[in-house]
Parts: structure tokens; C-alpha cells; sequence
């Protein structure tokens, strides 16, 4: 009779062990791959500032930031984030409970990094997460103040460029805001722009002044792109067709 127990014993043992250690597997890689679609979701071309990096990382759920080395993602070795992931695991034989686990993570933020790299385990430092703040709003172009402030020009008349520009510049804008001012015959272009970081679409406004037609828009996103003619003055004065 010991010994069918004991190899009861021993079998038991096994199995809530081998659910054990096969739960601890499950929440570690549940965690990673939260882990790695932040490493994802933070691939970019575009230069960014460690700042930028962490505060962009603070907003994916599931994810605390608790340590950054690097001052930006395009300098030297780029930046390093230490995130602390959670995951899930489940434990029992019969009645299945789900565990909430917590485990931290170094992901690389570079042009140069391996793209779906799996982020490495590492011991969570100590500490609470870290906070950043949001990056300031860009400025606010006055669509509304220069539709209603533009001068209208009835038909076989001719736009005034003095009169349009004396109406740009009595504008409140944010000094960040480069304007530029151009006619072409009776037709005078306007161009408010939001200078960019070189990859994201630009923020700009257009209009034009011309005889029994004062328009304001925003081009497209696609023409707002960097290299594209949509945050320019000629497109204001002849606009491009939209893409198809």
C-alpha cells in the first residue's frame, strides 16, 4: 500500500510543478509580448528625444517605464527603455485561476535596432515608474480669423497683395508660424505653415484671394507630406489636383 502512494505522491508532485513552472512560463511570455508591441509601436524614423520615447511608452496599456539611458533616438546607441510589463497566468488542475504578473523588459528605440527583436528580460529596478509630461500643442492656426478677415473681390476686379498682407500680419499667431504672401496677376496666394519635424505631414493653411472667389482650406495628408507641393504658396494659387 506505501508504495502506490508514494508513487501517488510523486506523481502529483510532478504534475502541480510541471503547472507551476508552465504557469511562470505563461505569464513571462504573456508579459514579453506586451513588451514587444510597445518595441513596435515605438519604431520610428523620425528623431525623437528620450522624453519623447518615455512619454510615448507611459500611454500603452499595460506598460510603466521605469528607466531610460540615451538622449535621443538618433544619437550614439540610440535610446534604452526598461519598461514593466504585465501579464497573465494561469494555475490549477481542476478549477483554473488567472494571475496577474509583473515583468520588466529593456527594449532599444534606434533607426538602427533589429525590427521585431524580442526585448530582453532583466531584473525590475526598484523605484516607481517614472512620469513625463506631453509635449507642448503645436500652434493653433486661425482658419476661422483669416476666412472672416480676407478681403473679397468682386469679379473683373483685382486682388490687393498690400491689403492681404496688412490682414496676415494684424493676425494673433504664434511666432512659430512662418507666413508668406505672393500674387500672380489678379490672384493673391496665401501660406500659413507650421514648420515640421521632416517626416510626419506638415500643418499649414492656404487661401486665396482672387476675383469673386476668397477660399481658405487645409490640404490633404498626403500632400502635406514632406516633399509634396501642398504646403506651399504656388499651391495655393493653383491647387493641386487631390490623390486618388
Amino acid at each position: 500500500m506505501r508504495r502506490p502512494l508514494l508513487l501517488l505522491t510523486l506523481f502529483l508532485t510532478v504534475v502541480v510543478y510541471g503547472v507551476v513552472h508552465f504557469s511562470d512560463d505563461e505569464g513571462t511570455a504573456s508579459a514579453r509580448e506586451v513588451a514587444r508591441k510597445a518595441s513596435e509601436r515605438l519604431e520610428s524614423q523620425r528623431p525623437r528625444t528620450a522624453e519623447e520615447v518615455g512619454y510615448s511608452a507611459s500611454l500603452f496599456d499595460g506598460v510603466e517605464v521605469m528607466r531610460m539611458t540615451g538622449t535621443s533616438t538618433h544619437d550614439g546607441d540610440g535610446v534604452h527603455v526598461i519598461v514593466r510589463t504585465t501579464g497573465y497566468r494561469h494555475e490549477g488542475l481542476l478549477y483554473t485561476e488567472r494571475y496577474v504578473v509583473q515583468r520588466c523588459f529593456r527594449v532599444r528605440v534606434s533607426p538602427k535596432a533589429e525590427w521585431g527583436a524580442e526585448p530582453r528580460k532583466v531584473d525590475c529596478p526598484d523605484g516607481p515608474a517614472l512620469t513625463f509630461r506631453p509635449p507642448p500643442e503645436p500652434p493653433r492656426l486661425p482658419y476661422d480669423e483669416l476666412r472672416r478677415k480676407l478681403p473679397r473681390v468682386p469679379k473683373g476686379g483685382r486682388a490687393d497683395e498690400a491689403g492681404v498682407r496688412r490682414v496676415v500680419a494684424a493676425l494673433d499667431m504664434d511666432p512659430k508660424i512662418r507666413t508668406e504672401v505672393r500674387a500672380d496677376g489678379d490672384r493673391v496666394g496665401v501660406l500659413l505653415l507650421v514648420p515640421g519635424n521632416g517626416f510626419d505631414p506638415q500643418d499649414c493653411l492656404l487661401a486665396r484671394v482672387a476675383p469673386g472667389d476668397t477660399s481658405v482650406w487645409v490640404p490633404s495628408r498626403m500632400q502635406r507630406m514632406p516633399g509634396e507641393v501642398g504646403c506651399t504658396v504656388g499651391n495655393a494659387l493653383d491647387p493641386a489636383p487631390p490623390p486618388h
